[in-house]
């Protein structure tokens, strides 16, 4: 079995208006520090194993489900359960 992290976020040339929503409500509230803030998706799957190598399988499904590769980049990590 195997457990997966998946993180989507926007592309840096692609404008993140729900990020710069909450940089103003961040600002709002007094943080003028803060000057960027991106907002993603994240993913945990649990896979059992199979034939097929499974980073192809994780790619398979963020470049047709998980992530729009016109606007979105991913990455993953994997880790093998006992």
């Amino acid at each position: 079995m195997y457990f997966v992290k998946v993180y989507v976020m926007y592309k840096e040339s692609v404008l993140d208006p729900q990020g710069e929503a909450v940089k103003g409500a961040v600002h709002r509230m007094g943080y003028q520090e803060i000057d960027e803030i991106r907002i993603g998706k994240y993913f945990e799957m649990k896979v059992a194993k199979s034939e097929r190598p499974v980073e192809a399988m994780i790619e398979e499904v963020c470049d047709k489900l998980l992530a729009n590769p016109n606007m979105e980049s991913y990455r993953y990590e994997i880790t093998e359960e006992a």
